[in-house]
């Protein structure tokens, strides 16, 4: 008589089951060697990139370029679609040159239309990342990996900080050059190179691979495995594909859920924190950005709790309510406000845990949507797009920065999407059992 293996415990995590084969395991590795470091640096450039537009603003851009106020926001963002096995690394570089560019602004529309460029790049970047980890991996394998590469997220937040500090003490007039302008410089120094690598690691998807790396016998396993697993491997976007998208309701569930997601959370991409310091007049620029390295610094740990704990524990919906539950702590007391400065920094640590949900978001979406590879890719670009577009004109209502840095209307709008965020992330995961027999654990390791 067969004796069946124990399950193993919540506290031992695994990182193949139990029914991958040594070949499977290899190639598993193979491909973590590959995207998840490659990934990794990507998201810490493009987040340094991304935060240094806050760290500049409060280590004089406002005052060398006279903004008023206002002038602090996001951009749309547009999106374009380019073959898959080149579009990153094309991006990447891309990225990096208008970046560069950004270091010679002398008006807030010249830096408006560069950031407009960044943003237009950013819009195919995002997606096109979580349609590859999508097009390797199952669903019950996403998360985790997400949240190693995620820390780049966070890390290049933290970064952004410091190396705008060193800017701002070392090299501020150096070659008549603001500090602020030499943090654009230094970030296109990393970003070109890192883009560049792109073109020889990263491993396309099983139907269009790079060959350099990936060789035909790791294609028959991938592909193998993955229809195992019910994953589509072929399938290309046709109109059918919009209509099918248009006459789902569980697609747009999951695009709502994206929207809630961004504008649960961005609060901490609004230099809040940033300007919260600034109005305590006590910092010079350069501690003020040392001190913004503290709350990213603390989403390292929260990305990494709440990725692994969604595929070894939680499952999805449940990952996203313990992320929000206390990002909405920190809300409540930052919308009271009036309350000790000691809660104050608390509230500010404790809503950077909003972004650590983002990889177990994505890599459910691909999960639900497996069964179709051009659905997927549609509602990848749909819910990157569509979510953040929404915050391109948000924060203008609600995050005015001659509001700072209290913003009486911005912390509770926020507050109210973290609490639809979650209400709805349980909605799809009722739906989810009911009407296609999957379940959160369908997406944890056995």
């Amino acid at each position: 008589m067969s004796i069946s293996k124990s399950k193993p415990k919540w506290y031992q995590i695994h990182w193949f089951k139990e029914e991958d084969t040594p070949e499977e395991r290899k190639l598993i590795v193979k491909l973590d060697l590959l995207i998840v470091p490659y990934v990794f640096l990507s998201y810490w450039v493009k987040y340094i990139d991304q935060a240094n537009i806050n760290n500049a603003y409060v280590a004089g851009l406002k005052e060398d370029l006279g903004f008023k106020g206002n002038e602090l926001i996001p951009f749309m963002y547009l999106f374009t679609r380019i073959p898959m096995f080149w579009l990153i690394p094309f991006l990447d570089v891309a990225w990096g040159v208008f970046t560069l560019l950004q270091y010679r602004v002398h008006s807030f529309g010249e830096l408006a239309a560069y950031r407009f460029l960044v943003g237009w790049f950013e819009a195919a970047f995002f997606p096109a990342i979580h349609y590859i980890f999508g097009s390797w991996y199952r669903g019950d394998e996403i998360a985790r990996r997400g949240g190693c590469f995620y820390v780049g997220l966070t890390l290049g937040t933290l970064t952004a900080g410091l190396i705008q500090a060193g800017a701002s003490s070392r090299l501020d007039g150096v070659h008549g050059l603001a500090g602020w302008r030499w943090m654009y410089i230094i970030c296109s120094i990393i970003t070109i190179p890192i883009g560049s690598l792109g073109f020889f690691v990263l491993p396309g998807t099983p139907d269009k691979p790079n060959r350099l790396v990936m060789k035909g016998r790791d294609l028959e396993i991938a592909k193998s495995r993955l229809k195992r697993a019910g994953h589509a491997l072929e399938g290309r976007v046709t109109w059918r594909t919009f209509v099918k998208i248009a006459k789902s309701p569980r697609v747009w569930a999951l695009l709502l859920l994206d929207i809630f997601f961004w504008n649960g959370s961005i609060n901490t991409s609004t230099g809040g924190y940033l300007l919260w310091l600034k109005s305590l007049k006590r910092y010079t620029p350069s501690r003020i950005n040392e001190l913004g390295a503290i709350a990213p610094a603390l989403g390292i740990f929260y990305t990494l709790f709440i990725c692994f704990a969604s595929d070894l524990v939680l499952g999805p919906s449940w990952a996203i309510t313990a992320a929000h539950v206390w990002n909405i702590i920190g809300l409540i007391i930052l919308t009271i406000w009036n309350v000790r400065e000691s809660a104050k920094w608390f509230a500010f640590m404790a809503t950077y845990s909003a972004v650590a949900m983002s990889s177990v978001l994505y890599g459910w979406i691909n999960s639900q949507l497996s069964y179709s590879p051009a659905e997927r890719s549609v509602a990848l670009v749909l819910a990157n797009t569509l979510a953040q577009s929404t915050t391109a004109w948000t924060p203008l209502l609600v995050f005015k920065t001659v509001e700072a840095p209290r913003f009486k209307k911005g912390y509770p709008f926020v507050l109210a999407n973290a609490v639809c965020l979650i209400l709805l992330a349980h909605v799809i995961n009722r739906f989810t059992d009911a009407r296609s027999g999957m379940c959160k654990s369908d997406y944890k390791i056995r």
